[in-house]
């Protein structure tokens, strides 16, 4: 979709083993593991490599605090300009409301100092108006959708 790659030549690490024990556990408490393994293999949207890959997400990035039914997830985009940041949030907001119950709130934020327009980054992902506009938005929810559905394999 985008016309020039701002990353053409990304930094790729090898993928790890998995790290989940379970698989999504119904009953039982959530924690950074479970939610880790939802969104690893989310696909870049500029390049064929998964998030974890790329090394934008890892299990340190999430946090879950049970008793307030809250996920913390930070990313680390691969360039501070990176044009495809609110792109990789709308993904990951996208498949935790698909993995997780709807009472548990999910905030998604660039790693501090890591993105050159952090904070109108962090405040679209975490508006839920704005976050229902993007996805309103039919190029931009077909590009959300492909990076979900062509996961890289295990």
């Amino acid at each position: 979709m985008t016309v020039g790659m701002i990353n053409p030549h990304p930094v790729i690490h090898a993928k790890k083993e998995r790290l989940s024990r379970t698989e999504y556990p119904h009953l039982a408490a959530v924690d950074p593991l479970d939610v880790y393994d939802q969104i690893r293999d989310i696909k870049d949207p500029e390049h064929p490599y998964s998030l974890e890959q790329l090394n934008v997400l890892n299990p340190d990035s999430i946090s879950v605090d049970e008793i307030l039914h809250r996920i913390l997830i930070t990313f680390t985009p691969t360039i501070q300009h990176c044009s495809m940041a609110t792109v990789i949030g709308l993904c990951l907001r996208v498949r935790l409301n698909h993995c997780f119950p709807p009472h548990y709130k999910v905030d998604i934020k660039v790693s501090p100092g890591s993105h050159a327009d952090e904070e109108s980054v962090n405040k679209q992902l975490n508006d839920k108006e704005r976050v229902a506009a993007a996805l309103e938005n039919p190029s931009l929810r077909q590009l959300v959708d492909e990076c979900l559905s062509n996961e890289l394999a295990s």
